[in-house]
């Protein structure tokens, strides 16, 4: 089983629209037998609470139903239970290194700089103070990025 973890700030928009557009493309790929998917965030503001109704809303548009998700924060163990740990930006990467240097493990990587083939950007942008747009944009790069990752997995089973 591999191990996927995706991480943004509160996991209530970026890192939960990637988990539910991973598990819908590991579905379709039939692969959902080998990856287990999961989500948090590097701050515990939101801890319990679902993502964002407009991440879910953009999410929706496009097949992939996050409604069920809830927002956890990121803690030691993940850095020795999952295989990938994907910062959806440089900040929470940052974050992420410094947990890693204190209880080691997987060493985490920017999702989109890794992955994604379509795109020149290196991150994921944080959508929450922007419109519509910024959430579809969201989803331009994750859905990408997940193909990208699919192939790594690929290579790995």
């Amino acid at each position: 089983m591999i191990r996927v973890l995706f991480v943004c700030l509160g996991n209530i928009c970026r890192s939960p629209t990637a988990h539910g557009v991973m598990l819908s493309r590991l579905k379709e790929e039939g692969l959902e037998e080998h990856v287990e998917v999961d989500s948090a965030g590097t701050a515990s503001w939101h801890i319990g609470r679902s993502p964002d109704p407009r991440s879910q809303h953009a999410a929706r548009q496009r097949g992939v139903d996050i409604s069920d998700l809830k927002a956890r924060q990121v803690c030691e163990a993940d850095f020795h239970q999952f295989d990938y740990l994907l910062a959806m930006d440089s900040s929470n990467l940052k974050d992420l290194k410094a947990m890693h240097r204190v209880c080691g493990g997987t060493v985490p990587q920017l999702f989109v700089r890794e992955f994604a083939h379509s795109f020149t950007e290196q991150e994921v942008p944080d959508p929450y103070y922007g419109g519509e747009a910024g959430f579809r944009h969201v989803l331009d790069l994750v859905e990408d990025a997940c193909d990208g990752l699919i192939a790594d997995i690929r290579s790995r089973l």
